[in-house]
C-alpha cells in the first residue's frame, strides 16, 4: 500500500535516552520528505518542549499534548483544553496527598510546588529544564495537559474519580492528565480529516503507553523494539530498538524508503 503520512512519537521513538535523534532516523525522515510523504509528530509533549527537535528535522505539523493540540504546517487546526472546574477538583484532591502538579499551556508550563524532586527528576529524564513555581497558573490560562506526580501504587486515588479526566503514566513518578476521550489517535484523526486522508493512509511509530490508541488506529502501526511490552500487541509489527536503526528498518519493511 502507498502510505501518505507518517506520525512519529518523540521520546523513545525519535529521541533516545540521551535526548539525541539517531543519525539513521534523521536520514530516514529526509528520505520520506524527498518522496513527498508528509511527516508529523504525535507526542505527549508540549509544543515548546519539542521546538528544537522540530527545527532540527524541519517538521511543522504535529499532534501534541496526546491529541489536545493539533497543528498542520504551522496552523492550529484543533485544540481542546481541560475544563477549569475539573482542574480545581484535581488541584484540591492532589493537595490532600501532597502530590505536585505541572500545568501546561501551549506556550509554557508551571508547577504548583517549588523545586519538587519528583518534577526535577522527570524533566531531567527528558533533558528539559524543570518548570518554575506558579501555583495559580491554571486559573486564568487554557491548560491542555497536566502532569500529576505520584507513584504507581497511588494511582488508585485518582482512577475513576474524575468523570472528564484521563490519566496515563509516562514516567515512574508521573502521569499525564488529559481530557477524557483524548488520545493521539483523536489528534491524528483530526489531522487526517484536514488532509482528506483515511487512517489506512497513515503510518505511526511509538513506544509508550500513550501510543496504544494511535498504533491500532492507523493503517500501519509500528512499535519500537524498545517499546513497553503492553504496547507491542497494538502494533502491526515491532521494529528494532531506537538505537539499532528502528525507524529506518521499520520504514524499509513497509517500502517507504
Amino acid at each position: 500500500m502507498s502510505y501518505k503520512i507518517v506520525f512519529f512519537d518523540i521520546d523513545g521513538t525519535l529521541v533516545n535516552e540521551e535526548a539525541r535523534i539517531p543519525f539513521d532516523a534523521k536520514e530516514a525522515i529526509y528520505k520520506l520528505k524527498e518522496r513527498n510523504i508528509e511527516v508529523a509528530f504525535a507526542t505527549g509533549r508540549a509544543p515548546f518542549h519539542f521546538k528544537h527537535i522540530a527545527e532540527e528535522l524541519g517538521i511543522d505539523s504535529f499532534v501534541s499534548f496526546n491529541g489536545s493540540y493539533v497543528v498542520h504546517k504551522g496552523r492550529v487546526i484543533y485544540e481542546r483544553s481541560i475544563n477549569r472546574d475539573s482542574l480545581e477538583l484535581l488541584e484540591e484532591h492532589a493537595h490532600q496527598f501532597k502530590h505536585p502538579i505541572v500545568y501546561l499551556s501551549h506556550k509554557e508550563c508551571y508547577a504548583n510546588y517549588s523545586h519538587h524532586p519528583y518534577i526535577i527528576e522527570s524533566f531531567q529524564s527528558l533533558k528539559l529544564e524543570a518548570p518554575s513555581y506558579h501555583p495559580h497558573y491554571w486559573k486564568d490560562t487554557k491548560i491542555y495537559q497536566a502532569l500529576l506526580y505520584c507513584h504507581e501504587h497511588e494511582e488508585i486515588h485518582y482512577q475513576g474519580k474524575f468523570a472528564d479526566l484521563a490519566f496515563i503514566r509516562w514516567h515512574r513518578l508521573s502521569m499525564d492528565v488529559l481530557p477524557v476521550g483524548g488520545s493521539k489517535a483523536k489528534g491524528i484523526e483530526v489531522m487526517l480529516k484536514h488532509l482528506k486522508l483515511s487512517p489506512g493512509d497513515a503510518v505511526a511509530f511509538g513506544d509508550g503507553l500513550n501510543d496504544k490508541e494511535m498504533l491500532s488506529f492507523v493503517g500501519m502501526g509500528i512499535a519500537m523494539g524498545n517499546a513497553h511490552e503492553e504496547v507491542k500487541p497494538f502494533a502491526k509489527f515491532t521494529t528494532k530498538h531506537i538505537n539499532d536503526g528502528g525507524i529506518r528498518y521499520g520504514l524499509q519493511q513497509i517500502g517507504l524508503i
